[in-house]
């Protein structure tokens, strides 16, 4: 398989065209023609996941995260994001970011969130997005538990589903309090606080929650939250990411082997 055949294929599951205006997304470097035998999975495109990718040979590296998402007039090696551009292309390493493409995809990012915290399906878009006529992609996904059952057990659940990380979850509200229906949103979710509660969800499990806007949510007392970290909310996808390029590529015929990276690429290291 080429890098192109690889990359054609990936973009027939996760379109470019589905991401939001502001993203980058698509290949970062690599040349089309190269052959790809190793494919690494990763959140963040970062010099530990750069070091994998040589040790393990891939050929490319898919992140979730953009290395270039702001524009930038030098890739000198005199910067963290340069030094990383250099060391992909002297070992030959491709580099290919799918973002808010992945996020809005579905089956996507929430989808498989969803299942790690236990959430089953069938599962809506929280923030649908408009151009989809079959209402199935978007951003966020809303469900229901088989049965009702005390917030302290759900988030337990979430936190048991989920990579660990040094932040672990964060709770708000009363940890006796039944709860059912649950959106759920990988990466920062709090600009999506006005449409959990539209959705009437008991529950709203995202990451990056800020003080002041998740303070003024409480307030209103009809609605929990559960904060994850970033990057364990995103990491379940990896696996479905990985799973649907090698069906699209043909399965076992295709001779191209997945990788998902372990590294927890986290920002926060220690909690005292």
């Amino acid at each position: 398989m080429s890098l192109h055949d690889v990359i054609r294929a990936f973009e027939g599951l996760y379109d470019p065209a589905w991401a939001a205006s502001w993203d980058a997304v698509g290949l970062v470097c690599g040349d089309p023609a190269q052959p790809v035998r190793r494919v690494l999975f990763a959140v963040d495109p970062v010099a530990e996941v750069a070091d994998e990718a040589r040790e393990w040979e891939a050929d490319l590296v898919v992140t979730h995260h953009p290395l270039l998402l702001r524009g930038v007039t030098s890739v000198a090696a005199t910067t963290p994001k340069g030094r990383l551009v250099h060391r992909l292309i002297s070992t030959g390493t491709a580099l290919y970011t799918a973002h808010t493409n992945a996020d809005t995809a579905a089956p996507g990012v929430s989808d498989a969130l969803a299942a790690a915290v236990g959430l089953p399906g069938p599962l809506t878009p929280l923030e649908p997005d408009p151009t989809d006529p079959a209402g199935r992609r978007g951003i966020g996904r809303v469900g229901s538990l088989p049965e009702p059952m005390p917030l302290r057990e759900f988030a337990a659940r979430a936190a048991a589903g989920l990579p660990r990380t040094a932040g672990g979850v964060r709770v708000s509200g009363d940890a006796e309090r039944p709860v059912q229906r649950v959106a759920v949103s990988g990466g920062a979710g709090d600009s999506l606080l006005d449409r959990a509660r539209a959705a009437g969800v008991d529950v709203f499990l995202t990451s990056d929650l800020r003080h002041h806007p998740a303070s003024e949510f409480a307030e209103h007392g009809d609605i929990a939250l559960i904060d994850t970290a970033h990057w364990a909310s995103e990491w379940p996808w990896l696996s479905e990411g990985a799973a649907r390029l090698v069906s699209a590529l043909g399965g076992e015929r295709a001779n191209v082997e997945t990788r998902v990276s372990e590294i927890v690429t986290d920002a926060w290291s220690l909690v005292l």
